[in-house]
């Protein structure tokens, strides 16, 4: 150790100590130095009297020992008394290991001070301790110290979610003049962000930039904006950033605008979506793949497909370098929408470019074609992954299985599963319920309930879809008490029921003209907090039709657009057909007009229905109608329809 570092000790030492080193004090700190120098380890040959901490200061501080052998005495005395050493070993410790560029086990110590629940207020404590020692004329190396200790404690308070002492280390800092470094003020500002504590980050970012010693790096700036963003507060968020630009402190990058763009896509504030656009082209920021991702996901989201197709083509424009990722969502999008054949393009697109497919992008693929019911592509799919090296996963292994179940093909659903099951997958409640559900199709309800309760045997826990298949199974079976009793005991088995629970029990009820109970399922649904949606009216709309009660069913059908419930296209076919069985042809003419002004195409059933309607007695354009010559045809009887609005597949129920 050099003279200037030992000078430096000696006044640690006189700062610590206010009487000097009776005779046997300095007899056993020189025993414990020649043990530690002989060593390495603190070893005592036989027992020694309590050390007095004047005893450990003047150990610590002789400049004959090594860092490691001061740390060898300093853990010795820790398993004497967790209480042991004090803080102010702890500094003299601390100076120690930074002369001697110890960083790493500098934090170390730091971490188990400021973790020691045998300590008081270790960090307040400690900061107060540097405070005592401040000298008359502080060396460089006396300086720098303190500030090292000071942001590395700093680091330490944010790391175990001590936030308030990590300010009070900041502003003790900030008071005397000396910096924290920016990458340490992140690190407290993403433990903040991890915790959910908003105002509190904002607050120090605040701090930070008042301060005007720290170097704000534009990652701070991103993350305050993400988590403002985050929150909803896009325009504060907004602000902010304007602020900083403004202020000269530091300009937003694509990374931070990205931040931006994510929570507006993310809110489908297409408004939004465009101001940031807007602005990054004002101030000369290009978008990057990141950009361009949350576009496409955002757009696809929405089901504006078109959209995503622009953006995608955007890119080829700029020659941006497109990713697996990017490529996984345009696939994915267009086989949600039915698009296989534009999802098979990009797919060999992709391949064609050198971008290899992952997990995902199979998964998609696979999912689009079985939901158009190509199985024969699935397979080749499926082969093709297997052939690749790329991991399978249960949801494929479902999404197959759901393919297989909706074409009717049991058999080969059933020897997927054996095929999942041998490559060493567990068949899940999705699985299960897939199968269960492929089964009820195919009117196999002793089957589809032999495979349920196989399910709960192998100790499967069943879900929401489990038990809304079981309801499902009884009301085909026209055991309506025992589907109730299920739907009421569901929370028994540890299942809260869903709207599809209800709706699948209210359906059946209704397509048995049994109303007057689906309406009182309808009122305990209600009970329990669970709004009634767009298939829960349609099958009471159904219901009042199929008994011959058409003004009940517009009151419904108005209560649903009261509430702002959307009809769908089953919704309109069902009141059209009742109001045209009555021959009320002018209301139910009105109806398809409204069809058409909201986008939605009509099916065969419902021309049936208006032509049957235009030959009812008392129809007021039957004869203006019946010059077209159109034949007559007798109006469906709607409580045939086999769809109630709830498909249960691929491991969750879906609205078809």
């Amino acid at each position: 150790m050099c003279s200037h570092s030992h000078k430096t000790l000696s006044r640690f030492l006189t700062n610590f100590t206010s009487f000097p080193l009776n005779p046997q004090h300095l007899q056993l700190a020189h025993n414990i130095t020649q043990n530690l120098l002989n060593s390495t380890h603190f070893k005592p040959h036989s027992a020694i009297p309590c050390i007095a901490p004047h005893v450990t200061y003047h150990v610590l501080s002789d400049p004959s020992l090594s860092p490691r052998s001061c740390l060898s005495f300093f853990h010795f005395l820790k398993t004497q008394n967790p209480k042991k050493p004090d803080l102010k070993a702890h500094l003299i410790l601390l100076y120690r290991l930074f002369s001697a560029q110890k960083f790493a086990s500098m934090r170390t110590l730091l971490n188990s001070l400021v973790t020691n629940v045998e300590i008081k207020h270790p960090v307040a404590g400690l900061v107060s301790l540097v405070d005592e020692c401040e000298w008359e004329s502080k060396s460089e190396i006396e300086s720098n110290f303190v500030e090292k200790l000071c942001d590395m404690l700093f680091r330490v308070c944010a790391d175990n979610k001590m936030f308030r002492e990590a300010i009070g280390v900041f502003e003790y800092v900030m008071a005397k003049g000396l910096v924290i470094d920016g990458r340490s003020c992140f690190v407290l500002l993403l433990a903040l962000k991890r915790c959910n504590d908003v105002e509190f980050c904002v607050r120090f970012f605040r701090q930070m930039v008042e301060s005007g010693r720290v170097n704000i790096g534009v990652q701070s700036l991103t993350l305050v904006v993400d988590v403002l963003s985050r929150r909803g507060q896009v325009e504060r968020a907004k602000k902010l950033m304007e602020e900083m630009a403004e202020k000269g402190i530091v300009r937003p990058t694509v990374f931070t605008y990205n931040t931006l763009l994510n929570a507006c896509v993310v809110r489908k504030d297409r408004r939004g979506v465009d101001e940031i656009l807007g602005l990054m082209e004002s101030e000369g920021v290009q978008p990057c793949l990141t950009t361009y991702t949350i576009l496409i996901e955002g757009y696809g989201n929405s089901g504006r497909i078109g959209e995503a197709e622009k953006v995608f083509e955007e890119m080829r424009d700029r020659n941006v370098e497109m990713d697996v990722y990017v490529y996984t969502s345009m696939i994915s999008w267009n086989c949600r929408a039915r698009n296989i054949k534009r999802a098979l393009a990009l797919f060999d697109e992709m391949i064609w470019k050198g971008i290899a497919p992952n997990t995902h992008t199979f998964g998609a693929m696979i999912s689009g074609v079985c939901k158009v019911g190509q199985m024969e592509a699935a397979e080749i799919l499926l082969d093709e992954m297997q052939i690749k090296g790329i991991d399978l996963n249960v949801v494929i292994f479902n999404t197959m299985m759901d393919g297989y179940c909706k074409r009717g093909m049991m058999d080969e659903a059933f020897r997927l599963q054996v095929i999942m099951e041998r490559k060493g997958f567990e068949a899940d409640v999705f699985t299960y319920s897939t199968l269960a559900s492929g089964l009820c199709k195919l009117h196999k309800y002793e089957e589809a309930k032999r495979t349920l309760n196989l399910m709960v045997e192998k100790g499967v826990a069943p879900n929401v879809v489990t038990c809304a298949t079981f309801i499902e199974i009884y009301c085909k079976e026209g055991n309506f008490a025992e589907a109730e009793r299920f739907l009421g005991n569901m929370d028994k088995k540890g299942v809260v029921p869903n709207i599809v629970a209800y709706n699948t029990l209210i359906d059946a009820y209704s397509r048995k003209e049994k109303v007057k109970q689906a309406h009182v399922l309808k009122s305990k649904m209600i009970e329990k907090e669970i709004m009634p949606d767009v298939f829960t009216y349609t099958s009471l709309i159904h219901g009042e039709c199929i008994v011959g009660k058409v003004d009940e069913a517009l009151k419904l059908f108005n209560e649903m657009l009261v509430k702002g419930i959307r009809g769908s296209v089953k919704t309109y076919t069902a009141i059209i057909c009742g109001l045209s069985k009555e021959g009320r042809a002018d209301e139910a003419f009105k109806l398809y007009d409204e069809m058409l002004r909201m986008g939605l195409t009509p099916d065969d059933r419902v021309f049936a229905a208006l032509v049957g309607s235009l030959h009812k007695p008392g129809s007021h354009v039957a004869v203006k109608q019946n010059e077209y010559g159109e034949p007559k045809i007798d109006t469906p009887d709607t409580s045939s329809w086999p769809n109630n609005g709830l498909s249960i597949s691929q491991g969750k129920v879906a609205h078809t």
